[in-house]
């Protein structure tokens, strides 16, 4: 990670950080280019209370390859947290303005839960930004179910936060590592950092537009795969709305990763690269 580089742009009236794995070179910030590597670029988008810097392992295993830009979305890392406006059609339209901001040339998304819902809107909102979408076990808000808006998961966050802020670094980690065993250990400092830098103001839904997700997915126009992983472990797609997925969006794939919970990558990285690898590969095929 040494040669990694940390840095700011406006999009929307926020500056949002990113770090990124490849040599870049330019003016001030926001006039950054994408033009300092050769290589495909992979934009990765992380779930609701992580940061950018949680897709470590995943930018290590992809930085030979490719130009790895990893965003901390409003609300999370060093990006400004603003009151309202936490919905996916504002996260999507951050990360539009990156892509823009940094003259990217249609790259890769990946992204997981809260960030595989921004990538798939970004992916109908605006279609000619992204090269291909990779969603790891996004809410499935195109499903009629009623998980359709979260409640029980978001019931109770409030205090979560609050429990998880009073906690030092040291705790958040031994939490972590009992809590999930399998986990790798570079999985654990960067998830216990991501949870003292977030906001309280992520929680706030006001100001957030309406999606109609079955219109936007029908409007996406790149290749998507769809990661899927076990229900009983905490995985949030199941078989019948990954199911559904496919007469809205015909050319999805669907790659389900067995042992794994809501966090794929986590629960299974091997596995998992082995999967995102072989589909970034068609891009530059």
């Amino acid at each position: 990670m040494t040669t990694w580089q940390s840095d700011f742009i406006e999009a929307n009236g926020l500056k949002l950080h990113y770090t990124h794995t490849g040599a870049r070179t330019g003016a001030r910030t926001g006039a950054r280019t994408g033009g300092g590597s050769s290589k495909p670029q992979v934009v990765l988008a992380h779930g609701f209370s992580d940061d950018g810097l949680c897709w470590t392992p995943v930018a290590e295993a992809l930085q030979a390859d490719y130009d790895v830009i990893m965003v901390d979305a409003r609300g999370h890392g060093k990006s400004d947290g603003p009151e309202q406006g936490y919905g996916s059609a504002e996260h999507a339209a951050d990360y539009a303005g990156v892509i823009t901001g940094l003259q990217l040339k249609r790259p890769a998304v990946l992204g997981h839960s809260m960030g595989a819902l921004t990538a798939l809107a970004l992916a109908g909102l605006y279609p000619d930004l992204p090269g291909m979408i990779l969603l790891e076990d996004p809410p499935p808000f195109w499903f009629p179910m009623p998980e359709r808006t979260l409640p029980g998961r978001r019931s109770g966050m409030g205090q979560w936060i609050i429990d998880t802020k009073r906690k030092t670094r040291e705790e958040l980690i031994a939490l972590c590592r009992a809590q999930s065993p399998n986990w790798s250990e570079a999985e654990l400092g960067p998830w216990a950092d991501s949870k003292l830098r977030f906001s309280f103001n992520v929680l706030n839904q006001e100001g957030s537009a309406p999606v109609d997700w079955e219109a936007l997915i029908r409007n996406i126009r790149c290749p998507a795969l769809l990661i899927t992983a076990d229900p009983e472990r905490g995985a949030i797609v199941t078989p019948e709305s990954a199911a559904a997925l496919k007469p809205l969006l015909p050319n999805v794939r669907i790659e389900h990763i067995a042992g794994a919970g809501h966090s794929i990558r986590r629960d299974q990285f091997a596995r998992y690269m082995e999967v995102v690898k072989a589909f970034l590969a068609q891009k530059t095929a």
